[in-house]
């Protein structure tokens, strides 16, 4: 017997504790309890209903079907529906006599339940709303950290600033990053998948998380021709991105261009004090077989710096990119003026918000270095 007590006790803490098992999961097991809490709670309504109706009127399981919408998936809710409704409808027509106004609530019950079980049906995720709300933040959550990155060796700094489309939150602008054990190489990926806000978020998810695996693990090259490889493979019409890989050697300032499409990247020279562009673009990935990839090499010297951004940053000035690139070279100018610190944030609020998301990235060797 106590053994039994101190399962049920374990298995109670689970449900309350562990994210795994939470009815959050949407799982079978999760929402069975959450159905059968509510519809206890149902049932107790319809026990007030019966000893004073005026305690319980049938307006008020308005408030268990809400919470029906918001906890649990469509079939589910269907059932609570179905035994919220009948309780309601028998409660009221046990107690009391049926007027005008008491017909009104049960034609605005029928209208309610109606418009519940429509918009649960529209879940395509077949999830109840404050789970897809979660799926959503933690997939924000993922592209963030993926674009993070590491603390860099003393005389290196680097910065990036995003939005994404309307503000949304949600975008195909994301950047991938690895350190090698001994910080002493730097490889960044800054991406701009086709689409913009929430529509382009859960492809940038996905390529994400390949470039991810693959990133240190192959030269720049072949890394960008396995990216080519794993958007063709997706066979969507949509699925293709430009891309511009930087590698560097945090020692010498060495550093290596490979672009694949992405406007061409600036480079700050300190003792002119102005921003030049920096090679070619190349040929976006996940549109033929074998894409040209343009590269460039250099050595960033101290107080010199090196910026990647999407096209987000240029399209709303203009579509000719000399036009562009000449006000984002005087605005990225303008921008350092100060100081490198939260230049990338400065310069991305020249940037009205538009219908593309856009991304700046800064790596900076400091003069000190």
């Amino acid at each position: 017997m106590a053994g039994s007590t101190t399962a049920l006790s374990t298995r109670v803490r689970r449900y309350l504790t562990d994210p795994v098992a939470t009815w959050r999961t949407g799982s079978k097991e999760s929402q069975a309890l959450t159905l059968a809490l509510l519809l206890v709670g149902v049932s107790v309504s319809f026990g007030v209903s019966l000893y004073d109706y005026n305690l319980m009127p049938l307006t008020a399981y308005f408030v268990w079907l809400m919470l029906g919408m918001i906890l649990l998936r469509f079939w589910p809710l269907v059932v609570l529906v179905v035994v919220t409704a009948t309780l309601a409808v028998s409660g009221m027509l046990l107690e009391v006599e049926l007027n005008g106004a008491r017909i009104s609530a049960l034609v605005a019950l029928g209208i309610g339940i109606l418009l519940i079980l429509f918009t649960a049906s529209r879940q395509q995720s077949g999830l109840p709303g404050p789970m897809s709300e979660a799926m959503l933040t933690d997939l924000r959550r993922r592209l963030q950290a993926s674009g993070r990155v590491p603390p860099l060796p003393e005389g290196w700094t680097s910065q990036s600033a995003m939005l994404a489309a309307s503000g949304v939150g949600y975008g195909g602008d994301f950047l991938v990053t690895r350190l090698d054990r001994d910080a002493h190489r730097l490889e960044m990926i800054l991406v701009d998948v086709c689409g913009k806000g929430v529509g382009a978020a859960s492809q940038a998810l996905q390529f994400g998380g390949a470039l991810g695996g693959l990133i240190g693990a192959l030269p720049p090259r072949r890394l960008l021709e396995s990216a080519n490889d794993f958007l063709l493979r997706l066979h969507q019409d949509a699925s293709f991105a430009t891309a511009v890989h930087v590698s560097v050697d945090l020692g010498s300032g060495d550093y290596q261009l490979l672009s694949a499409g992405h406007p061409p990247a600036l480079r700050y020279h300190a003792v002119a004090g102005e921003w030049r562009p920096e090679g070619a673009s190349g040929t976006a990935l996940g549109i033929v077989e074998d894409p040209r990839l343009q590269g460039s090499s250099g050595t960033l010297a101290p107080g010199e710096a090196l910026m990647f951004y999407t096209d987000g940053v240029l399209d709303f000035r203009s579509h000719d990119l000399d036009i562009a690139l000449d006000w984002l070279q005087g605005r990225a100018r303008a921008a350092v003026a100060d100081g490198f610190d939260g230049a990338a944030r400065r310069l991305l609020a020249e940037v009205r918000r538009g219908d593309d998301d856009r991304a700046v990235l800064v790596l900076h060797r400091e003069a000190s270095a």
